[in-house]
């Protein structure tokens, strides 16, 4: 049994701005709508607390990567000698 971890990520097939509400919601796998919603009524409900952890998340969460592809793709060709 292979150990899969999920990891919290951005997402960037199901954004409607940032992606962040639609990584949360395939984190816990529920609906994204539903998790926009909440964010919507939190932020009228706390005037603009979620409105900068939104912000906050934009910038501290990764994208999606999927698993086929690696972060960094360089050929030996690409790497200066020294």
């Amino acid at each position: 049994m292979a150990n899969e971890y999920k990891r919290l990520h951005r997402s960037v097939e199901d954004r409607m701005v940032g992606g962040v509400c639609a990584g949360i919601a395939d984190f816990f796998d529920i609906d994204p709508t539903i998790v926009r919603l909440v964010f919507v009524l939190g932020f009228f409900a706390s005037v603009s607390g979620l409105f900068w952890a939104y912000l906050i998340m934009m910038v501290v969460v990764p994208e999606y990567v999927p698993a086929g592809e690696d972060i960094v793709t360089a050929d030996v060709e690409d790497i200066p000698e020294k």
